[in-house]
């Protein structure tokens, strides 16, 4: 396991954040923003945004990924072809670990409804399966930025 990887478990499983601010601050200081900035910057995108949409792992990585590859104003639209064809592989390779990137979909539960974020918390959903998302999702974008 690769250390923003491990760092990205340990804060998810330390209760440091949600699923987007274990990941971002896995990178942030490397990636030239203050890790207090990045976990407040991040804090809307835990359970899918609040309504059960993307994952928090994923958006967290997007972020990350923004902040390793600013855009070029010299050919703006190359550089954007080239970002968003590295989302894409980000999407791939998370879709094919774990076949989804909606946050309701990943867990089972509709985070939204309180009697299922209820019954996720009390059967250890978040521990059990959050946290090999914002795992995997730090180990899929440092071999991106390892790549690019």
């Amino acid at each position: 396991m690769t250390d923003r990887a491990k760092t990205a478990r340990e804060n998810m499983a330390e209760h440091k954040g949600n699923c987007a601010q274990s990941v971002i601050t896995a990178f942030a200081e490397e990636l030239g923003l203050k890790k207090d900035i990045a976990y407040n910057l991040a804090q809307a995108f835990g359970g899918g945004m609040h309504i059960g949409s993307t994952c928090g792992a994923v958006t967290g990585a997007y972020m990350a990924l923004g902040l390793a590859n600013p855009p070029d104003n010299k050919d703006p639209k190359k550089h954007g072809e080239q970002f968003g064809a590295m989302v894409a592989e980000f999407n791939r390779r998370f879709k094919e670990k774990y076949g989804d990137l909606n946050c309701t979909d990943l867990l089972g539960y509709n985070l939204t409804v309180p009697e299922e974020a209820a019954k996720a918390r009390e059967k250890g959903v978040f521990a059990e399966k959050c946290s090999g998302f914002v795992t995997d999702a730090a180990k899929i974008v440092e071999d991106l930025l390892n790549k690019s």
